[in-house]
């Protein structure tokens, strides 16, 4: 077993180790001059298509959406994708882009924040040339319940219009903590006693497989290894199985809102959601999102809505506010 850990990292010992103040530092002075990309891209119809089926929400496996089709909250994930080589990538599989440097190089998708414009002009769609420029907008220091030392980074991605109108802002938080050493290698809990999910007025049940992590990950174009490799996940990063993908759980969550709010109104965008990280699902395991709105007033007044994610041993592992 320990050797078949240790040929999962590599040989090269680090010589030093810094502090994460230092960490952060760092990687402001070297993204403070200016944006860290700024890049073009056509929004196609077949990437969005394929994430509808990945999601089970086409309506067929041969007709992609026509241009002009407004691209549903979220769903602009699955554009924009890292272009990233092999060997550039980190050894957990991870764009190290906006990594801190070592020994903070162990990422975890921890939240965000995404506002849309209510112009109906300015929507993102199918068929258009979106220009997506990319800003580092914080790194702090924080210090774990532990003692240990983490990263919390922010970035945020603007997308523009060809008319230069920006159609939405989507904030994104990553923790970085230290890396596992093969001296030192994270150990998988028991699993927990199950619980029945939570009640609520309005959920919608899931259950990860292994085929729709692939998919996912497919299409956002992510090599990060927590979400399809069993044996990195349970021999370095002490995960029972693979991890469902935070962003996956974010678009499952608007979808929700979307069905629920809108119904049949394909244009339809929230103002903001505002949504965090809080423990790992798991493939092959049952969770639910629940919605409920905020607030008193009539279900067609705008509001708040609140979205939470629960797992089926009792543990909270997303929750989110979503304004409309």
């Amino acid at each position: 077993m320990a050797h078949l850990t240790r040929r999962l990292f590599n040989t090269t010992a680090h010589a030093y180790s810094i502090p994460a103040a230092t960490a952060c530092y760092e990687l402001i002075s070297r993204f403070q001059s200016g944006p860290i990309s700024s890049r073009t891209q056509l929004l196609d119809a077949n990437q969005l298509h394929l994430l509808a089926v990945t999601l089970n929400r086409s309506h067929t496996t041969i007709d992609a959406p026509k241009n002009g089709t407004p691209v549903p909250p979220g769903h602009h994930l699955v554009y924009f994708t890292p272009s990233i080589i092999e060997a550039e990538l980190g050894l957990d599989g991870t764009d190290r882009t906006v990594n801190p440097p070592s020994p903070f190089t162990r990422r975890m998708w921890a939240g965000g924040e995404l506002h849309w414009s209510q112009d109906s002009n300015a929507l993102l769609r199918v068929g258009q040339t979106i220009r997506e420029t990319t800003r580092l907008i914080s790194a702090e220091p924080k210090t774990l319940r532990s003692g240990g030392e983490m990263l919390v980074v922010g970035v945020e991605k603007t997308f523009e219009n060809e008319s230069g109108v920006t159609a939405l802002v989507d904030q994104r938080r990553w923790v970085f903590q230290r890396e596992i050493t093969p001296e030192n290698p994270s150990i998988v809990p028991p699993r927990p006693e199950g619980k029945d999910l939570p009640p609520g007025e309005r959920y919608r049940d899931f259950c990860q497989s292994d085929t729709t992590l692939f998919r996912f990950s497919a299409l956002t174009f992510n090599g990060h290894k927590i979400h399809y490799s069993p044996e990195w996940c349970r021999q370095v990063e002490g995960h029972r199985n693979a991890v469902v993908h935070g962003p996956l759980n974010l678009i499952n969550m608007l979808d929700f809102w979307k069905d629920t709010v809108r119904g049949d109104d394909v244009g339809a965008v929230p103002k903001s959601i505002a949504y965090r990280a809080m423990s790992p699902l798991y493939v092959g395991e049952p969770y639910r999102i629940l919605l409920d709105k905020s607030g008193i007033g009539s279900e067609s007044a705008s509001g708040e809505w609140k979205a939470e994610i629960w797992d089926s041993y009792g543990k909270q592992s997303m929750k989110g506010t979503i304004t409309d």
